[in-house]
């Protein structure tokens, strides 16, 4: 188990959203509040590093012809408990997210890390696994709440600061309301996306360029 390779993974060079393109829906539907977007990272992080640890547990018990219906039984399971505690604890957050907390059970994130790694490493390896590639999903919904709400509203921590109504910076009638529509979802997913493999390819062009120097 390499705990600094698999912090990069998750947060960077395998990103689910950025690197592996993966719950596309959930990304851009909820990313207009900060609030939707921690609720939202949060229970995909406990799902995902719940999930990873019991399919490890059972790795070598689950038969490969029946994996993926039990990858979903599991997963199910632990969704089924974070959307109880939801309507317990956070009924504003349940109902502002609705359907696409049961839709975590299909999320390909959670399924697509329990087929390639949970299913063939260990438990600590997997819940590790779990933690970092929720970690990478959160983030990535952060700074999409953040640009959205702050182009689309205009404020700042909707859902949390200011008695939910989040911190105005620029004042009403001027921000873009398109960006809290779906556009607004696939452009800032777009950029954020293009910005990140920038940064990954940079290293790469600027090697290539050295080669073709001494070339």
């Amino acid at each position: 188990m390499n705990i600094k390779k698999q912090f990069i993974e998750g947060l960077i060079t395998q990103n689910p959203v950025t690197v592996q393109l993966l719950g596309m829906c959930s990304v851009m539907a909820i990313t207009t509040t900060l609030f939707n977007g921690i609720g939202m990272g949060l229970s995909v992080l406990v799902i995902l590093t719940c999930a990873n640890v019991v399919i490890s547990l059972l790795r070598k018990i689950i038969p490969s012809k029946v994996r993926i219906a039990c990858y979903i039984v599991v997963i199910a399971g632990f969704v089924t408990i974070v959307d109880l505690l939801l309507q317990a604890f956070l009924p504003d957050l349940s109902e502002s997210l609705g359907l696409f907390i049961p839709l975590i059970v299909v999320n390909c994130i959670i399924l697509g890390r329990a087929e390639s790694f949970a299913s063939k490493n260990s438990v600590a390896a997997s819940a590790v696994d779990g933690v970092f590639q929720g970690l990478g999903y959160t983030i990535i919904l952060i700074i999409m709440c953040v640009v959205r709400e702050f182009l689309g509203n205009g404020t700042f921590g909707g859902g949390i600061l200011n008695g939910g109504d989040g911190i105005r910076i620029i004042p009403e009638g001027i921000p873009a309301l398109g960006m809290v529509l779906p556009v607004g979802g696939f452009l800032t997913l777009a950029c954020v996306i293009a910005t990140m493999q920038y940064f990954l390819n940079k290293p790469k062009k600027q090697a290539d360029t050295k080669e073709e120097v001494s070339k």
